[in-house]
């Protein structure tokens, strides 16, 4: 399954979101201004990140070592 991530706070599985750094509103006010409102609206483009949709935490591509292996603790440790 390709775009699927694991989360490294709540550990879960599933398709993470693109999330902005930064504020949409203060974004808003700095166009105002003009050239502030670009640098920020740049800013704010180069480093959006994939985060869980679950609780915002970080992601992992699911198939890193870190999240195979956490995978693999879950199945075992299942009933």
């Amino acid at each position: 399954m390709k775009g699927l991530g694991y989360c490294t706070r709540c550990g879960s599985f599933g398709k993470p979101t693109n999330v902005a750094n930064g504020s949409f509103g203060m974004e808003l006010f700095l166009w105002f201004l003009l050239l502030p409102g670009l640098i920020y609206s740049l800013w704010r483009l180069t480093t959006r990140q994939k985060v869980c949709r679950f609780c915002g935490g970080p992601t992992i591509p699911e198939d890193s070592p870190v999240a195979l292996a956490a995978r693999r603790a879950a199945e075992q440790a299942k009933p």
